[in-house]
C-alpha cells in the first residue's frame, strides 16, 4: 500500500512541476457551440486530464456495479456471503475437515 502512496506523491510532484513550468504560457481560447472561454494553457491541459480521469472512473464504477449486481437475478437467488466475503465459510469447512480427521 505504501507503493501506491509513493506513486501518488510522485504524480503530484510531477503535476506541480508541469504547472510551474507552463504558468507563463499564452492564453488559449476554447470555443464550444455558443460558449467562448479564454484561459491559460495549463488549466486547459489539467482540466482535460482531470475530466478524462473522472470519466474513466465513472465508466469503471458502472462496470463494477454491473458485475456485482447481475441483471435478471433476484437478490434472494444471489449467494449469501459473510462479512469477510466468503472467507469465514472457507475457514469453517477447513476446520470441519480437520476435526473429522
Amino acid at each position: 500500500m505504501s507503493y501506491l502512496y509513493w506513486l501518488i506523491f510522485l504524480m503530484v510532484i510531477g503535476i506541480a512541476i508541469f504547472a510551474i513550468q507552463n504558468s507563463s504560457a499564452s492564453p488559449v481560447v476554447i470555443r464550444f457551440l455558443l460558449w467562448k472561454w479564454e484561459t491559460s494553457l495549463i488549466y486547459t491541459i489539467l482540466g482535460s486530464f482531470l475530466l478524462g480521469t473522472l470519466l474513466s472512473f465513472l465508466f469503471w464504477m458502472s462496470r463494477r456495479i454491473r458485475d456485482v449486481f447481475p441483471k435478471g437475478k433476484e437478490p434472494s437467488a444471489l449467494p449469501q456471503e459473510g462479512a469477510l466475503g466468503g472467507l469465514a465459510d472457507q475457514r469453517k469447512s477447513i476446520s470441519n475437515k480437520t476435526k473429522s480427521s
